[in-house]
């Protein structure tokens, strides 16, 4: 049977139908279900039928096989490689059937994402001095960030010439090259006149992108996180904040607010509604706790 499973990996290999990383993933998938038919003296895959499938389902799921109990991407996983093992024996080694089929992957579960709380970004904001240039800065970019929701790359890509002062919006380059029209609120347009007018105009030569360091060169991605890192210290929150975390944070206080989802797409820049509902869980976690809190027979 070891022989065969060679000839398989072999197989996906020629195929390209996955890489090195994938072959060897698969190779310790499917060597466990040999050894798993070996310890029950099965030695032909024509023999495997749904209940010995499901014995080893359980026991693999259980952590006694890997001595980890196995989460429902690893088990998918498993499961995944075992169905393209049996497709290549019905295919090349006359086994009629496949045992696997009849066992559906699990769901997989939805990762909410993290944010923080309007008070947690009014601090973060407030605890920046304007009379210091390097931490005005800093105010319009935190400010930026959360008054459109960019990604992080969507900020460092920025220039002059992608921001409107006369109606308040910005031009966005999305994923995709797509772009997108994002309008922003009056603070953030006094911050950013502030920022340009006094600290942005020293390098007005040097290059056109918005934000900049002192030698006038476009902030990178990486500084920007450290900017970021920095500003949550001196705000005390007690949390790993990252740009994306101001995105996420924009969304979800965007529709705790009550803005129509598809507008929040728009906004983000979504190609697909269903990436933007991923917030609504959030939302419907909040409505769910004031519910349980606040109403008299859920008590």
């Amino acid at each position: 049977m070891l022989e065969i499973l060679d000839q398989f990996i072999t197989y996906i290999k020629l195929a390209n139908s996955g890489s090195d990383k994938t072959a060897d993933a698969y190779y310790r998938d499917i060597k466990r279900f040999i050894d798993f038919l070996e310890q029950n003296d099965i030695h032909d895959f024509k023999e495997v039928d749904k209940n010995i499938v499901f014995e080893y389902i359980e026991v693999l799921r259980s952590g006694k096989i890997t001595n980890v109990k196995l989460n429902n991407n690893s088990f998918n996983r498993n499961l995944s490689a075992l169905r393209s093992f049996y497709h290549y024996l019905n295919r090349f080694m006359n086994v009629e059937n496949n045992p696997f089929m009849a066992f559906k992957s699990t769901k997989k579960a939805i990762k909410l994402p993290e944010f923080l709380t309007f008070d947690e970004i009014d601090s973060m904001i407030n605890v920046l001095d304007e009379d210091n240039e390097d931490e005005l800065r800093d105010k319009a970019i935190i400010s930026l960030l959360y008054a459109c929701g960019l990604r992080l790359s969507e900020l460092t890509s920025l220039h002059l010439d992608n921001i409107n002062f006369i109606d308040d919006y910005v031009i966005v380059t999305g994923k995709g090259n797509k772009q997108r029209l994002v309008p922003f609120y009056k603070e953030c347009h006094d911050i950013l006149v502030k920022y340009i007018n006094t600290v942005r105009i020293k390098y007005q030569k040097s290059d056109d992108h918005v934000f900049l360091n002192k030698n006038g060169k476009a902030l990178s991605n990486r500084y920007i996180q450290k900017i970021i890192d920095n500003i949550a210290l001196k705000a005390n929150i007690n949390k790993n904040v990252h740009p994306h975390m101001i995105r996420h944070s924009f969304a979800t206080h965007l529709l705790d607010n009550g803005a129509d989802l598809r507008v929040v797409q728009e906004l983000l820049g979504h190609e697909n509604l269903s990436t933007t509902q991923i917030y609504t869980h959030v939302t419907i976690d909040k409505l769910k706790k004031v519910i349980n809190d606040a109403h008299p027979r859920s008590k």
